[in-house]
């Protein structure tokens, strides 16, 4: 068994991203004249294998993909994740899956000529979303979003299309991982639908408000991440309390103090 460590804050790093935004919402605030399109929190050593970050968005995202473990090359890492929706303006949209059942020609058809978000299922996005996305998803993210996106920490990824922006696209490696499908509904929730919001292969997340029950304890009892959205979390011993906006690392939920939290994301390695 690993020793125990001690409570911490993760360091960040802002991500300026053309479809980023100059003004985020509190309490995080972007260096003057520049679009942030992300903050991440460093992975800890602890638990290298989760990344969690903020998105924030202006414009549309590329038209992506991402490989499974199995499918990822040496060297790269696959790639699954989720995204919980924070803010969305009216009409604010996320692309997930395919609106029937597409061939790979077809595919590669639509990437190559910009037909492509036309063949994407594009759902309404609410505060509260929750899309569970399994590697092979095809997917872009709209304008007017504030999301948290908890993921394998990995960065192997495909473009298929990126609205003439002068970034690679990867055709070849995308069309070979993607799954030409609707997406599934059972990987749409709501935080509302319960406290489990994903139990995957590679990582879990649940949303806890307040204190966690016996259950929640006895299910993150290693190494963790801790996210409140809202109220605060503290250090047990009283050595770091920390707001939204934060994210910390603990050695099981019994070193967190919970007296003062109101709305914690909570997320694990599988």
């Amino acid at each position: 068994m690993s020793a125990a460590f001690p409570v911490r804050q993760l360091d960040t790093r802002m991500v300026a991203k053309v479809w980023g935004r100059e003004t985020l919402p509190a309490p995080f605030a972007a260096p003057p004249g520049t679009r942030i399109g992300e903050i991440w929190f460093e992975p800890p050593p602890e638990l290298p294998e989760v990344l969690v970050k903020y998105l924030f968005t202006s414009e549309k995202l590329s038209v992506q993909v991402h490989p499974s473990d199995a499918e990822a090359r040496a060297g790269e890492a696959g790639k699954e994740e989720c995204w919980l929706v924070l803010e969305a303006e009216p009409g604010a949209r996320l692309a997930i899956g395919f609106t029937r059942e597409v061939s790979t020609e077809e595919i590669a058809a639509a990437a190559r000529d910009g037909t492509i978000e036309a063949l994407l299922a594009w759902h309404a996005a609410r505060p509260g979303d929750l899309f569970y996305l399994p590697a092979g998803t095809v997917h872009a993210i709209g304008p007017g979003l504030a999301l948290v996106e908890v993921q394998q920490a990995s960065d192997t990824t495909f473009r298929l299309y990126d609205y003439g922006r002068p970034r690679a696209l990867h055709l070849d490696r995308a069309l070979a991982v993607a799954r030409g499908a609707p997406y599934p509904a059972q990987h749409r929730r709501s935080i509302a639908d319960g406290q489990v919001l994903v139990d995957g292969p590679h990582f879990r997340l649940d949303r806890v408000e307040g204190v966690p029950d016996a259950a929640t304890h006895a299910a993150y009892q290693g190494p963790l991440l801790a996210l409140p959205l809202s109220g605060a979390l503290a250090a047990r011993d009283g050595s770091l309390r920390a707001a939204a906006g934060t994210c910390l690392v603990a050695d099981g939920l019994a070193s967190l103090d919970f007296a003062a939290a109101g709305v914690t994301l909570l997320t694990r390695a599988a």
